[in-house]
């Protein structure tokens, strides 16, 4: 069973999505081949429950990132190579041999440029095969995950079959014999062993374009610990995709399972609540995470609940989209699942008196589930005094505004505490809306 995260929490979270702008996917594209891209996709549809599968997946993009390893081969070579091999046949050599002198014949009765394409693909894949082979022999062996996938290139290199590899280095014409020969070789006999060394290459692929991120993102590798450890700590925790952002950190336990979070607007809770969310999902592929330090015990999914809007097929107004939002969280938290539950302003759709109180009812009723991490935002700061009147288990933070006068000016760091910051109408004034619907602004004077 993979970690579990639905659309609209991958939305809120802007995750999927390579050609989406700032998207999470996007960042981490840095792939060359396209069996790397896949393997990629993969990892971000699926991520891990198992911690000891995501410490050793981290741990393999951890000796990528330390080492400062390059991809051996271009985009455009290595494709030439794939092609080739995935192009595979049961063919014997006798059927091979009668295949390729065909198409010498048409070489020289019709200029046919088969035999010759043949040629240069069974040379260049011979150049790329040599140049992987040495790549190899170069990598630091020491005891880590990926010590085994370095093993297995050098056994299939070592396969008695392809002694004559390097006997070929730098070779740009066979014999119409050789050709017969390799060609045999490599896209039958040898055909399972080109596909694994194919796939090493893809993981390959992914491990150093990740490495690469982590390393000039200032990323770290989180550790993974028991699903019944139900603890979570973050260093220096921000947001990925912002420029120059203000790093903040959270700790969460089974004693303290909800952080209740406050702050005017533009205050940054919301770019908080979705660099916690991302960093959890990153953290559950064994992805490096936008953080100093990070230490996670596993949970079954994510669900967030950040850009609920109405939904006209099914004529529901916003706030009944926020309502079924909550009611579908609520049935997976009922499932006994370990989850993690981000809720950014509920109720923002009805009216102050409804929002106060289906705020204070259903957060206190989430948070008696100890076994989930909860992070919930609300600009109704009097929620907040109540639940610490009635809750042991919440920590309550908020993200503060420094006035300059009559401008405000935000930190983005988290503070023990609630506040009562409310600079809406300041902001409305300092923009003079007013005296643009008034028609006095000097413009009009």
């Amino acid at each position: 069973m993979s970690f579990f995260a639905d659309k609209q929490t991958l939305n809120d979270l802007n995750i999927p999505g390579r050609h989406k702008n700032n998207s999470i996917s996007r960042l981490f594209d840095e792939v060359i081949t396209a069996g790397g891209r896949k393997l990629m996709d993969e990892m971000f549809q699926y991520p891990l429950t198992d911690y000891d599968a995501i410490n050793k997946r981290s741990s393999i993009f951890k000796y990528f990132t330390g080492n400062n390893i390059q991809f051996p081969f271009t985009q455009a070579e290595f494709g030439i190579m794939e092609n080739y091999l995935a192009s595979g046949s049961n063919s014997n050599r006798l059927a091979v041999g009668i295949g390729v002198i065909s198409k010498k014949v048409m070489q020289i009765a019709a200029q046919d440029t088969a035999y010759q394409l043949l040629n240069d693909d069974v040379c260049q894949t011979i150049a790329l095969l040599n140049r992987f082979s040495a790549f190899a022999a170069t990598l630091p062996v020491e005891e880590s995950q990926y010590k085994q996938q370095i093993e297995n290139v050098k056994t299939i290199f070592n396969n008695k079959d392809l002694i004559w590899l390097k006997q070929e280095t730098g070779i740009a014409n066979l014999t119409l014999l050789k050709i017969v020969k390799y060609d045999h070789l490599l896209r039958t006999r040898l055909h399972e062993q080109m596909n694994q060394l194919l796939e090493l290459l893809f993981q390959l692929d992914v491990y150093i374009a990740v490495a690469n991120v982590a390393s000039r993102m200032g990323f770290c590798y989180a550790t993974a610990l028991p699903k019944h450890s139900n603890t979570l700590s973050v260093s220096r925790l921000f947001h990925p995709t912002v420029r120059n952002a203000i790093g903040n950190s959270l700790s969460m336990d089974e004693s303290r399972n909800v952080i209740f979070l406050t702050g005017a607007n533009m205050a940054g809770k919301s770019t908080l609540m979705k660099a916690f969310g991302i960093s959890l999902y990153l953290a559950h592929m064994g992805f490096p995470v936008a953080a100093d330090e990070m230490t996670f015990s596993v949970k079954d999914g994510l669900f967030s609940s950040i850009n609920v809007s109405d939904n006209l097929e099914m004529g529901y107004s916003h706030f009944y989209a926020e309502v079924m939002r909550v009611k579908t969280v609520a049935e997976q938290v009922a499932a006994d699942k370990d989850l993690i539950v981000i809720f950014d302003e509920l109720f923002k759709g009805t009216n102050v008196k409804d929002a106060y109180d289906a705020t204070l009812s259903i957060t206190e009723a989430f948070s008696n589930n100890r076994n989930c991490f909860f992070i919930i935002s609300t600009h109704i700061v009097e929620v907040g005094e109540a639940l610490r009147e009635r809750c042991q288990n919440f920590r309550f933070t908020y993200l503060p505004t420094v006035m300059e006068g009559s401008v405000p000016r935000y930190t983005y760091r988290l503070t023990e505490g609630i506040t009562a910051d409310r600079h809406g109408m300041m902001i409305i004034e300092n923009e003079g809306i007013l005296e643009i619907i008034r028609g006095t602004t000097s413009e009009t004077k």
